[in-house]
């Protein structure tokens, strides 16, 4: 589709090299020395790693044709060294200039689970300083942003860890038959602790300075999601152009849909941060890698409180007023109107990010920006 502005004014930003760097995260003996070795094998080499991006899927081949998550940055940020990754779901790609390595977990709080898991116990990698950037398309709430728009998460919830009982058969005062483990129903006030991997909190000061370092970014911007967003009248920030904001993630392996869904993900948002969250984007991986992201933490392989995640709205997480649910999900299956917009998106705002780390690494290699 033909992008209109500000996309066109950041496309010569898009493509520029990134910072200049002090020096290589890696000469070329270690990347020698790491590719020669076995995967999931000891390893007596270690690629030092700065930034870890981490897309989901990725659509074809890897570049040169028609972009998943993964490709802009394998193109644009010069992943030229590839490491197998047969433990995973997709080789990884690497940059021994930047420290840059990006992973594709696959779809899915099961594969990014298992694979971030398996990434960290690569003996090949050094991740005890690296950054994570969770960086994907989502579905977006209208009553908080427009398609193309960019939030960053303070709160990862889980939408799967729960009780239900078939909507035709709850009781009559029930607002849905989907409620807590260890509750008494969706209407019940009593706060319970997340044991189960059901919320997740990450680094709030983390998730301020990139907010800080990104919001007043121009984002890309099209005709056709220009178009579909005049349809959500009474709507105001999703008659907006794309823009970048906080907003909370809730990681579901169901692909759900529509007004209703969308109020039980706020609901389900406040229920498990005590009404300090705010629901803002629908996606399916986050709570299974950030799960094991803490696993590694305790072990030296990785630091909880260098974690981001930046996802990017493809499409609404309900229809505009007068259109039934079913239709307009069908209709989005098709091929999202915000894809692209999203896609470019994740890079503009992430690769900020991504530059300010690892272009002033000698200022965030000890610890996290406060």
């Amino acid at each position: 589709m033909r992008l209109l502005a500000p996309f066109a004014s950041l496309a010569a930003a898009l493509l520029a090299p990134a910072a200049a760097y002090a020096a290589p995260a890696a000469d070329a003996a270690t990347l020698a020395a790491v590719k020669a070795c076995i995967p999931a094998q000891p390893c007596a080499a270690k690629l030092p790693v700065r930034v870890v991006v981490v897309t989901m899927f990725e659509i074809g081949k890897d570049t040169g044709d028609k972009p998943g998550e993964f490709q802009l940055w394998k193109e644009r940020r010069h992943l030229t060294e590839t490491l197998p990754f047969p433990q995973g779901w997709h080789n990884l790609a690497y940059d021994p200039e930047t420290g840059v390595l990006a992973i594709v977990t696959g779809m899915g709080s099961i594969k990014s689970a298992t694979a971030a898991l398996a990434l960290g116990l690569d003996d090949r990698l050094d991740l005890s300083k690296a950054y994570w950037l969770v960086a994907g398309i989502a579905g977006i709430d209208p009553a908080d942003a427009s398609v193309g728009s960019a939030a960053w998460a303070h709160y990862l919830i889980d939408g799967d860890i729960a009780h239900e009982i078939d909507a035709r058969e709850i009781p009559k005062n029930w607002t849905s038959g989907y409620f807590a483990l260890h509750s008494k129903g969706p209407m019940d006030p009593t706060p319970l602790d997340p044991v189960n991997g059901e919320m997740f909190e990450l680094n709030p000061a983390l998730q301020d300075w990139a907010f800080a370092l990104t919001k007043d970014m121009p984002l890309p911007d099209d005709a056709r999601i220009a178009e579909a967003r005049k349809a959500f009248k009474g709507y105001p920030n999703a008659q907006k152009p794309p823009f970048v904001l906080k907003g909370d993630n809730l990681a579901a392996m169901t692909f759900w849909h529509g007004a209703k869904m969308t109020q039980w993900a706020n609901d389900w948002t406040k229920f498990w941060t005590r009404g300090k969250g705010e629901f803002v984007t629908s996606a399916m991986e986050e709570t299974g890698t950030f799960q094991s992201i803490e696993y590694l933490t305790k072990v030296g392989r990785a630091d909880r409180d260098r974690v981001l995640v930046l996802r990017a709205a493809s499409n609404f997480t309900m229809p505009p007023p007068g259109t039934d649910p079913a239709t307009y999900l069908l209709s989005e299956n098709q091929g999202y109107a915000g894809m692209t917009a999203a896609l470019e998106s994740l890079y503009t705002v992430g690769g900020k990010v991504v530059d300010e780390i690892t272009g002033h690494w000698d200022k965030y290699e000890a610890s996290p920006p406060k």
